[in-house]
């Protein structure tokens, strides 16, 4: 396993063969499951990365969807989750919902150990340069994925954990 990154404890291994689409669906399918059942390392922490079960409301359906993300902290230590789709051309399905502000206006965040409730940033300007700056210094495969985005940009949101009562 080789280790990537520049940050202690944010280092992912990059000895992995990134999934097709298909197959990325499939995968989250089955680690949502694990991830409710389990606070087990070996079911938060894949290829290196931890993961962090996000709920969002479906903006058209109006059902509960969960997707397995990983995530990455920001140098204030909020997890900032990537909307790649492993390079796809088009947003995927979590993010567009989580963009609709009327269906979510926050989102259920489940963590290892936990959940909370927050009000997902989505990035832009300065913070957004800064921060996929800091996390392709960790992660390099995500500049990767820019050039098979199609051109588009790929969205980073922050999801700050309030502090605790």
């Amino acid at each position: 396993m080789r280790v990537v990154g520049t940050q202690p404890g944010q280092q992912a291994s990059r000895d992995f063969r990134t999934p097709t689409h298909e197959e990325i669906v499939a995968i989250s399918a089955q680690h949502v499951a694990m991830m409710e059942t389990s606070d087990a390392d070996d079911t938060w922490i894949w290829v290196g990365m931890e993961h962090l079960l996000l709920h969002t409301v479906g903006r058209r359906s109006g059902n509960v969807h969960k997707v397995a993300l990983p995530f990455w902290r920001d140098p204030d230590g909020n997890r900032v989750v990537v909307a790649s789709f492993a390079g796809s051309p088009k947003d995927p399905a979590w993010f567009l919902n989580l963009s609709d502000r009327s269906a979510n206006p926050d989102v259920l965040v489940r963590v290892q150990g936990g959940t909370f409730r927050t009000v997902p940033e989505i990035l832009e300007g300065e913070a957004y340069a800064k921060t996929w700056a800091g996390l392709v210094a960790d992660r390099p495969w995500y500049d990767d994925y820019v050039a098979t985005a199609g051109g588009r940009r790929i969205p980073l949101v922050r999801l700050a954990e309030p502090p605790a009562a």
